[in-house]
């Protein structure tokens, strides 16, 4: 019988402490002891790492944070007002740091600080109010927004850090999901054409780098190999060429111009999604749609082929292996 693991279980695999989810198994960290000076540095790294992630321009500095409200307020058009709106989460998020910076320093000059000291409060407030307006901005692709990045601060500020870590590898097993469901469709939709014959493994080799540099922080002694394997693997997703036909019809030259295009979306997504540690699901139900309705086109096309006595298209050489 096929072992049932539970969620949670840690095991060393290969050398590497690894903790199971949701199917994955994904690098295991330890978890730093639960105090505020700690959760100052956890906060702040997330906040590094959302503002990374989401729209230019947000991250408005927390003693701003009445102009940023007075401009948000007035502002009736709502396209403006959703801007401003992101503006005043940014804002929002910076004084909520502010305040733990202070706080970490009282707590070091000896001054017991309890959850519910006023400012403790008002930094909540600052966070909770930051994750309402958080689903206005969109991801720096322009396609959706991503609720998690903005809520992780406040699970760092409201929890226990061990259980903010444990939601964390949940998120990580999710996003490893959807990566590999993202490959799966991208493979399939480009493989029903000829054309495209040969690029299924370059797409799941992207996949396999992508969920690693999911799984890896910026501090681990894998990151050099771990980042450099993700580059290289999009590197040659990048550079595959189609293989033509010989006298392509304007049909063929159409399909292997949408299938590149589309290949370059699988490949922005995946790469948003791993750097994010997000599953972006607005944008994979978009791709897999433009990935259905491509794979049922060139069957079509297939099938139309057969009808007329054609046979498949006459290809030329299939591309040279990718260097490296």
């Amino acid at each position: 019988m096929e072992e049932q693991i539970e969620t949670g279980t840690e095991r060393v695999i290969d050398g590497r402490s690894r903790v199971f989810y949701d199917g994955y198994w994904i690098k295991a960290y330890p978890v730093p002891a639960d105090t505020l000076l700690e959760k100052r540095r956890l906060i702040e790294a997330l906040t590094r790492r959302l503002f990374n992630h989401v729209e230019h321009g947000i991250n408005v500095p927390g003693e701003r944070l009445e102009e940023a409200r007075a401009a948000y307020d007035a502002e009736s058009a709502v396209e403006r007002k959703r801007v401003k709106g992101a503006m005043l989460a940014g804002s929002l998020f910076n004084r909520a740091a502010d305040i733990f910076q202070k706080l970490v320093e009282l707590q070091k000059l000896g001054v017991v600080v309890k959850s519910d000291n006023p400012l403790m409060r008002q930094c909540g407030q600052h966070l909770t109010e930051a994750l309402e307006l958080g689903r206005m901005v969109l991801h720096r692709s322009g396609e959706e927004g991503i609720d998690e990045l903005w809520g992780e601060p406040f699970k760092a500020f409201a929890f226990p850090i061990e259980e903010f870590y444990r939601s964390r590898y949940l998120k990580i097993a999710l996003t490893m999901r959807t990566i590999d469901r993202v490959a799966e469709e991208l493979a399939r939709a480009l493989g029903a054409w000829p054309v495209f014959s040969g690029i299924e493994p370059l797409v799941f080799a992207y996949a396999e780098a992508a969920k690693s540099k999911c799984e890896t922080l910026r501090t681990d002694v894998d990151v050099f190999d771990t980042w450099t394997t993700f580059v290289v693997a999009g590197e040659h997703l990048a550079a595959f060429e189609p293989r033509w036909s010989a006298t392509p019809t304007p049909l063929e030259s159409e399909l292997a111009m949408v299938g590149r295009a589309l290949t370059r979306r699988g490949k922005e997504l995946i790469a948003d999604m791993a750097r994010a540690r997000v599953p972006m699901v607005k944008t994979t139900a978009d791709l897999v749609d433009a990935l259905a309705q491509h794979r049922a086109f060139c069957a079509a096309a297939t099938t139309r082929r057969q009808a007329a006595g054609e046979g498949p298209p006459r290809l030329s050489a299939p591309p040279a292996p990718a260097r490296g």
